[in-house]
């Protein structure tokens, strides 16, 4: 049964319901610095943010799906139903902390579900872990502590540099151009996060495809590329303004120059990862990048209380992800 198209697409449907919550649950990362600033209407900056989401396919490849669906768990032990406990378990725990209005890694509840699914099919012996920098999963542990260090610092030396270029300018004139310069930073930062997090569904479903025998070896074909695409632009046009709220105006007060300095920071910062093929979390990125910022002024400018309720958040995911994914995958054997 489990080889069986009836079987087999139902899942992909569900992968993409995912790619979709991916996008809802990461409106915020890519909207919420436009939108706080005021330089985009919430309307807008969806359209603006969806766009770049979708055209993202255009510009990098697969490294990151590839990464993601053969890197992390052994195909060998990789059936259908993990993967289907394991969307299960990420889509969950997207649905959790966007109730309560937490911007957790949709990209690392992904990793969590699946991997806690492959554990309950095949033991801990499932996943492919090595101490190695060519291991996928000790790139992926060690960029959960780089990426929102990383967004953090270019954030700050970004809004120094740039504070230093304007500081003789007018404030009205300052405001201007950074209004622009803002439309720009949000479309970069838009295309990092399509190009990065729509890799992950990918991965999941050229994994499914040889699972279920419709493949014989690891390849994403562009239907793949461009359904997921699609998933996530949609996603991203349904908003997400529970996380907009908490990631735009709760870390720190935001001006259109900050917002043009943060996303700069995370899009760069997600270029790099993307090239590397790192599967990273564009919501830590972006987090860091905006506190960075919030930092030039004074320390006391960011709100680290709710910082560290966000962090706290994503040391949970992994784990919390991959305790659902193990659940369900038993709940999906009661059943069949």
């Amino acid at each position: 049964m489990e080889t069986s198209l009836f079987f087999i697409v139902p899942i992909i449907i569900i992968a993409l319901v995912f790619d979709f919550t991916n996008g809802m649950h990461d409106a915020a990362n890519s909207i919420s610095t436009v939108v706080s600033t005021r330089v985009l209407s919430p309307r807008m900056a969806v359209i603006w943010a969806a766009f770049f989401n979708f055209i993202a396919f255009l510009i990098f490849g697969t490294g990151v799906a590839a990464t993601i669906g053969k890197g992390m768990v052994d195909l060998n032990v990789v059936t259908p139903t993990v993967i289907l406990a394991g969307l299960i378990g990420a889509i969950a725990w997207n649905l959790i902390t966007w109730y309560f209005g937490l911007p957790s890694s949709s990209s690392h509840a992904l990793i969590g579900g699946y991997a806690g699914a492959a554990i309950a099919k095949g033991g801990f012996g499932a996943i492919i872990f090595a101490f190695s920098w060519d291991n996928a999963w000790v790139r992926i542990l060690v960029f959960i502590i780089l990426a929102p260090l990383i967004g953090m610092v270019m954030g700050l030396l970004i809004k120094v540099i740039t504070t230093w270029i304007v500081y003789r300018q007018r404030p009205d004139k300052i405001d201007k151009w950074s209004r622009v310069a803002q439309l720009f930073s949000a479309a970069a930062f838009s295309l990092g996060h399509g190009g990065n997090d729509a890799q992950k569904t990918m991965g999941i479903i050229a994994s499914l495809l040889v699972a279920g025998g419709l493949n014989t070896e690891f390849s994403v074909p562009l239907w793949v590329v461009l359904s997921a695409h699609a998933a996530i632009a949609l996603g991203t046009l349904t908003g997400g303004w529970r996380i907009v709220k908490t990631m735009g105006q709760r870390i720190t007060k935001l001006r259109p120059i900050d917002g043009f300095c943060a996303e700069t920071a995370a899009a760069s910062s997600i270029f790099l990862s993307t090239h590397m093929g790192i599967p990273v979390s564009t919501t830590h990125v972006i987090t860091g990048a905006i506190a960075g910022v919030g930092s030039v002024q004074r320390l006391t400018a960011v709100r680290w209380g709710v910082t560290l309720r966000i962090v706290w958040a994503w040391i949970f995911t992994i784990p919390g992800a991959g305790i659902i994914g193990l659940g369900c995958f038993y709940l999906i054997h009661l059943f069949m």
